[in-house]
């Protein structure tokens, strides 16, 4: 199965080069382009105060964080949840940035940029010249975002997950219900219900019946039979 890992942060602002920090990661996992319902989630303590700017966005005030571990603190077990799995988010650089910011400053192993996806230019090139914000997405493809009143990296990374399902084609993956199909099947028939259907359907006319009826097309229509072009013209006759 592929293994790959949606992620999201909020952080202190824009730029870790100037000072700010990671204060909340989230993360999805999905095989097959499916959630597994295994999830990660926490806060930061970032280790300095955050900008009212940033609390109005994701509204993460210091006292939620006060008492939150460290990225030192949280990172190996971040990266035990993500493994060897590529890693997808919506704007992947600024994520990235962070990422690998508060990886640097703890001494721990950098997650490799060919692993990382970013969506933002998937969405791109499959909507070249249109608004292809996360927002602009769900929108999109309909996906709600009632439970979308503030930024959150868990509430983000869901949706995520949902816009990298339909970018990457996984509506009609999602109907392929083959599995779900024939355990179902199992059951009604341990229950007593109806079995499997047949693929194709038994004739529910005769041997005679299908005989009579090519014979009443080889007479009747000969060479203007439409079933002629399907080499039955000979079954007719060798029925008649």
């Amino acid at each position: 199965m592929a293994r790959e890992i949606v992620l999201d942060t909020e952080t202190t602002g824009f730029d870790p080069k100037t000072g700010d920090r990671l204060i909340e990661v989230g993360c999805i996992e999905i095989e097959d382009l499916l959630p597994t319902g295994r999830t990660f989630h926490r806060l930061v303590n970032p280790e300095r105060l955050i900008p009212p700017d940033a609390i109005r966005v994701h509204g993460i005030t210091d006292d939620k964080v006060r008492d939150a571990p460290k990225f030192r603190e949280v990172v190996r077990e971040l990266m035990d949840f993500i493994g060897e799995a590529p890693v997808i988010a919506h704007n992947a650089a600024f994520d990235r940035a962070f990422i690998d910011h508060e990886c640097g400053m703890c001494g721990h192993e950098l997650i490799e940029e060919t692993r990382w996806i970013d969506t933002l230019k998937l969405a791109q090139v499959r909507f070249p010249g249109m608004a292809n914000s996360l927002d602009a997405l769900c929108k999109r493809f309909k996906i709600s975002l009632v439970e979308r009143t503030l930024h959150g990296a868990l509430i983000d990374a869901r949706l995520l997950a949902e816009v990298y399902l339909e970018l990457k084609g996984g509506k009609e993956r999602r109907l392929d219900l083959s599995s779900a199909r024939s355990v179902t099947a199992q059951a009604a028939a341990t229950a007593g219900g109806y079995g499997p259907r047949p693929r194709p359907l038994a004739p529910r006319s005769t041997e005679a019946e299908r005989a009579a009826h090519l014979a009443f097309l080889a007479a009747t229509l000969k060479d203007r039979s439409l079933w002629a072009a399907y080499g039955l013209a000979g079954a007719s006759d060798k029925a008649a």
